[in-house]
């Protein structure tokens, strides 16, 4: 399983029925591909979407239903749209339940860095930085390390989307959380010790007496 699948299957795992879900750009979006069928959950796109649906067959796109992004989506039967005040509003307002988004860094205190590398062109924050602040649960769903570096540091040296933690950040390495403002690891994926995690991770681990492997 590449790692990019493992994450976005852990990730669905943490969906519940009845959620108001937004999903970043990325691997975020693969997760909507694993949330179980008996599981009704509502993914809201922020340019005004609740019901997406997935990708589209090659030439079963229409021009203007898309995603945040700019990408090809569908919308399910019952799905409703809006303007993009009334969607800012939803997350602004508390009423999305869980936000995933990706990462180029999360610190020890639970800080997310993903908008943007300082001297890199971008097009803007986009809605980031509501998602962060406004939704109820925000999940980082990123790879553990980028070009040999971690991605898991001691303190963002990266422009900080928000200055709200996140709540739980998963990779294809191991589940982390941030019990007492602290990052502690949680699960460790199949194959996975807590040694080869710390191996790889900048920022420094809390180590419960028992950590269990992922269950995906």
């Amino acid at each position: 399983m590449d790692a990019q699948t493992l994450i976005a299957r852990r990730v669905a795992r943490e969906l519940r029925s009845g959620d108001l879900v937004n999903l970043g750009i990325g691997i975020p979006t693969l997760v909507a591909n694993y949330v179980p069928p008996e599981l009704k959950v509502f993914f809201q796109s922020e340019n005004g979407l609740i019901g997406t649906g997935p990708i589209p067959e090659q030439g079963m796109a229409h021009p203007l239903l898309t995603d945040a992004g700019g990408r090809p989506i569908s919308a399910l039967p019952g799905a409703s749209t809006f303007d993009s005040a009334t969607s800012f509003g939803l997350i602004r307002g508390g009423h999305v339940n869980v936000t995933v988004l990706g990462g180029l860094q999360v610190d020890a205190e639970g800080h997310l860095a993903n908008w943007m590398i300082p001297g890199k062109m971008v097009p803007g924050m986009g809605g980031a930085m509501d998602l962060v602040t406004g939704a109820r649960r925000v999940i980082v769903a990123m790879q553990h390390a980028a070009k040999g570096k971690s991605k898991i540091v001691q303190k963002c040296a990266l422009p900080l989307t928000s200055s709200r933690p996140v709540d739980l950040v998963v990779t294809e390495l191991a589940v982390m959380g941030f019990a007492r403002g602290r990052i502690t690891l949680l699960e460790t994926a199949p194959g996975v010790n807590v040694a080869e995690v710390m191996a790889v991770t900048e920022a420094d681990l809390v180590i419960p007496d028992s950590v269990p492997e992922m269950k995906i």
